[in-house]
């Protein structure tokens, strides 16, 4: 099963977001049943929509079990939370769409045991949908309030009140911003020739796939990295698999970064100024800068969710920003590892 941890908020909500899932520990921190072992892990998402000024969101129609929800399932093997959602919206309805913010996770009994089911809303934006006819055969457009009186199991309400409320804040639509710390690369202390050189060890090149496969649920069109290979090694499965566009920055690079932190800074804050979906890639040294920088555009609770002590990040571990697109601030902050083999 896959490693994550994610860690979320909106302004002026509570943290929300999925809890702790490892292979060797499946309890989860959930209010209702606490301590309680976790037998099923799913993940899903509220496709969502804005149609004449007014909010709707998806229903789904599973005729195996006569009832309306939302296009969800279980983890496959060698799958993270995020990637199983992504993948589970676009199997059921033939939606390929990136991820936007979290939503409250919900937990009810199933014969196994004890379920959770991981939500993010996800931006329909006009794409066409396609039911797969056999676990969806159909799909049904509504209001908030006729979608929380048609839906099935009761517990899916409480994705749709933060969902709706979200939007209520300027906070639903939103672009990601992803930090991502490179791969595991090879010992300083194996490496004799030119640090910029020193290339991802074995393990950090399978760390690289795991990334390319995380990073798709949010689908970031640009990558934003450090030269070093090491860096570059790391983002590059990616940028191979959906054609991103690339650009190398000097300041993200540790070297650069010791002589000249602001720079580094302002490489960040350039990210902000693009306003569109995108991932950086640096070292650990940078890490320190580059959270510091992004709190600047976060309130104080959301702060709190910044890695804040040395390592800052695992290698390959990514922090996810959602920044609102009225209000150009950060209203939601997760935190991932890929899929650990």
């Amino acid at each position: 099963m896959a490693a994550c941890v994610a860690f979320a908020a909106a302004l002026g909500e509570p943290a929300l977001g999925p809890p702790e899932v490892s292979s060797d520990s499946l309890v989860a921190d959930q209010t209702d049943h606490p301590g309680e072992a976790i037998a099923v892990v799913a993940a899903g998402a509220l496709p969502w929509r804005v149609n004449k000024d007014k909010l709707e969101v998806l229903l789904i129609h599973r005729p195996r079990y006569d009832d309306w929800s939302w296009p969800k399932g279980k983890l496959d093997p060698g799958e993270t939370v995020p990637e199983c959602a992504a993948r589970e919206v676009e199997e059921e309805i033939g939606l390929k769409a990136p991820l936007g913010i979290p939503l409250p996770p919900i937990h009810y009994h199933v014969s196994a045991g004890l379920k959770v089911v991981h939500y993010w809303a996800v931006d329909v934006d006009g794409a066409p949908l396609r039911p797969d006819g056999k676990e969806v055969d159909s799909v049904m457009w509504c209001s908030p309030e006729k979608a929380a009186g048609l839906l099935s199991n009761p517990g899916d309400r409480a994705p749709l009140e933060h969902l709706e409320a979200a939007h209520g804040r300027g906070e639903l639509d939103t672009w990601p911003l992803l930090v991502l710390r490179h791969a595991k690369a090879k010992p300083r202390s194996s490496w004799s020739k030119a640090e910029g050189d020193r290339p991802l060890a074995a393990t950090g090149t399978r760390q690289a796939q795991a990334v390319g496969r995380l990073l798709q649920a949010w689908s970031p069109s640009r990558v934003v990295t450090s030269p070093w290979l090491r860096c570059v090694a790391t983002v590059a499965p990616y940028a191979k698999a959906v054609d991103a566009k690339v650009k190398l920055h000097d300041s993200l690079t540790e070297h650069l970064h010791g002589r000249s932190p602001h720079k580094t800074a302002n490489v960040v804050e350039s990210l902000f100024d693009k306003g569109r979906p995108v991932a950086l890639c640096t070292h650990r040294p940078a890490l320190p800068t580059v959270f510091a920088q992004l709190g600047k555009h976060m309130n104080s609770r959301l702060r709190t969710l910044l890695p804040s002590s040395d390592p800052f990040l695992s290698p390959g571990e990514i922090v996810v920003c959602h920044v609102s697109h009225s209000k150009g601030k950060v209203v939601a902050v997760e935190q991932f590892r890929p899929f650990d083999d």
